[in-house]
């Protein structure tokens, strides 16, 4: 039998906290499920390693390159992956959080603080935010969820997420 597993993304401007409830959301299903997290990096900025180290002259190769040890695996690729190719790849998950990636067809939470960006409203199921947004604004086909309520938020992912 083929296990379930779940996959859900989060979406919002820079600075909204979409970092800072995925890891708190992380923390919490560790203890009894498999994460995986992916991140985008629509603006190419993130930096992984170190000039001068083996894994950053064999990444400028521009090979595909694999740096193992007892404790972990990373992968570094210059190609771009779908969603498919990264599940395939990760494999061994329960539950998947995306942070961005807004065109894959995954169940979308927004977080928001301080004001409302209506151009999500359109491809986004629920909104996790404080309360310093009006909660009037939003449409009623949309659930709120409260950023500071992590478990809150897990419970809407076991009801909403895709199975992948």
């Amino acid at each position: 039998m083929k296990k379930r597993r779940l996959a859900v993304a989060f979406t919002g401007p820079s600075n909204s906290g979409k970092t800072t409830l995925i890891e708190k959301i992380a923390k919490l299903l560790i203890k009894e499920y498999k994460v995986a997290i992916i991140k985008n990096d629509p603006k190419d900025k993130a930096k992984f390693d170190i000039e001068g180290k083996d894994s950053y002259k064999f990444f400028q190769t521009g090979a595909e390159v694999v740096v193992t040890s007892p404790t972990r695996t990373t992968y570094f690729s210059h190609r771009k992956k779908s969603l498919e190719d990264i599940i395939d790849m990760v494999n061994d998950f329960d539950i998947l959080l995306v942070e961005g990636l807004k065109t894959l067809p995954l169940p979308r939470i927004a977080v928001f603080r301080n004001s409302l960006d209506e151009s999500y409203l359109g491809y986004i199921e629920a909104i996790a935010t404080d309360e310093s947004v009006d909660k009037n604004s939003i449409p009623e086909n949309i659930d709120i969820l409260d950023l500071n309520n992590p478990n809150q938020v897990i419970e809407w992912i076991f009801k909403n997420a895709k199975e992948v």
